[in-house]
């Protein structure tokens, strides 16, 4: 499906006449978005924003940024959508529209199992002795504010430097989405990595763009066609579960 008959002055109208499509991401929260041994971006959004851009009949441009660097950058226009596990919250819907969910997540908790036993031993993971990691402007940030309040918070640009802080024993768990924890946790298993064993919360992910009532409706109704022909099960398959693509992680 190729758009055509964009109104004058749109969104879609504009990523059609300039040919391209610019996606911010932020190439550092796998299975979603990452960046491979070769520097290239892949992961479930990098996918699902190829076939978006290729049903545009236009050419892809991801734009990588940190995590809280993407909205900001949609609101001033520097990329036409952001694809980077963004959770759909009330909060961020006030100013910014979405489409989804076009996957349903949660938080989990990312730990060293020596470590993180010994804490539910002693005082559990609520206590000013734990030091919990998030990413900065991110739901994960939200719920360690509002579930470990006592705990000592500290925030992330991106999560490869909160892993790395994590195998050293500086902090002690990293609240995530359940997906990045348990995927985390199965390549670091030889390092004594361990992850939650369900999801904590309830998180849509969505597609975030600018208020433009036809990139919208073209955006929705092109996820209904991915979910009826399959297609989506299909994404969910390669990249949820692990796979071989891990083996293309650094």
């Amino acid at each position: 499906m190729v758009a055509t008959g964009a109104s004058a002055g749109s969104a879609l109208d504009r990523i059609i006449k300039k040919g391209e499509l610019a996606v911010g991401t932020s190439g550092t929260q796998p299975p979603m978005s990452a960046v491979n041994k070769k520097g290239e971006l892949m992961g479930m959004d990098v996918d699902l924003s190829r076939a978006m851009a290729d049903a545009m009949g236009v050419k892809l441009k991801f734009v990588p940024m940190p995590f809280a660097e993407l909205l900001p950058a949609l609101e001033a226009g520097k990329v036409d959508m952001v694809l980077s596990g963004m959770t759909i919250t009330t909060v961020r819907n006030m100013k910014t529209a979405f489409v989804g969910p076009y996957v349903v997540t949660g938080k989990g908790i990312l730990a060293v199992a020596e470590r993180f036993a010994a804490l539910k031993e002693a005082k559990g993971l609520d206590a000013p002795e734990v030091t919990a990691g998030a990413l900065k402007d991110s739901t994960s940030q939200k719920f360690a504010e509002t579930s470990m309040p006592k705990a000592k918070l500290i925030l992330f640009g991106s999560y490869d430097e909160a892993i790395d802080l994590l195998l050293k024993n500086k902090i002690d768990v990293i609240v995530a989405d359940f997906q990045f924890c348990a995927l985390t946790a199965y390549r670091h298993q030889k390092k004594g990595l361990i992850a939650g064993q369900s999801p904590l919360t309830f998180e849509p992910l969505g597609i975030a763009m600018p208020e433009d009532a036809l990139l919208i409706n073209w955006v929705q109704n092109y996820l209904n066609q991915l979910h009826g022909a399959g297609e989506m099960k299909k994404l969910n398959e390669k990249w949820l579960n692990p796979g071989t693509w891990i083996d293309d992680l650094p």
